[in-house]
């Protein structure tokens, strides 16, 4: 998979950062599970001086589960608010039962799905933020026999840090965290161990033992 990034316009191609496209090839070598089909996506230009994002969709039997997307922003001078030279924003969206639309703790546990995943991955981080939002639909007149739905939407952002004592930032476990919390999001069950996600042949993502 080949990850595009943005600059600012009038900024040109030989002043992106080398640790910048380090960057950006660290997140097109994140290895995902099979569900996911991942792709570049359009990242923003005004946020940051640089910019690299992925979309992504956890479909199972032809069914989407769930959707979301990572966006990767650098700006080499630093920012205050993210306490960093990088900012991870993520995206998540899942269908749920609604009956748990109304669980006092789903905030609490959708959020807890996105730190155990980075934990889980090795992925370190400070600054971390975001929210979980709980959506649900009803439907009336002529649709009143649709059922109810409900879903999970978690919206974060983090600043990625070394976790080695050599100072060197890795994105790819942010990816892969960021691919965990869509398939936990869409009810996907872990993967049994000793079994681990690996490239398929056709740029979506396979398994292997």
């Amino acid at each position: 998979m080949v990850v595009h990034s943005e600059t600012y316009p009038e900024r040109g191609a030989e002043e992106v950062p080398a640790e910048f496209r380090e960057a950006v090839r660290a997140m097109a070598a994140a290895v995902l599970r099979p569900e996911i089909f991942c792709e570049e996506m359009p990242a923003p230009q005004r946020i940051a001086p640089h910019s690299s994002a992925l979309t992504a969709d956890v479909t199972v039997d032809d069914l989407e589960l769930g959707t979301g997307r990572i966006i990767l922003l650098h700006d080499p001078a630093g920012n205050d608010a993210w306490d960093g030279t990088f900012r991870c924003v993520a995206y998540a969206r899942a269908e749920i039962d609604p009956e748990l639309i109304t669980d006092p703790l789903l905030g609490e546990v959708g959020w807890s799905w996105l730190t155990e995943a980075l934990g889980a991955h090795g992925a370190a981080f400070t600054a971390a933020s975001g929210t979980v939002t709980r959506v649900a639909s009803e439907s009336f007149g002529q649709m009143s026999d649709d059922e109810g739905t409900a879903q999970i939407e978690i919206r974060a952002s983090w600043t990625p840090v070394a976790a080695d004592s050599e100072g060197t930032l890795d994105i790819t476990p942010h990816v892969e965290a960021w691919g965990e919390l869509l398939c936990t999001a869409a009810g996907l069950p872990p993967l049994p161990p000793g079994v681990t996600a690996i490239p398929s042949r056709r740029g979506q993502r396979g398994v292997g033992v």
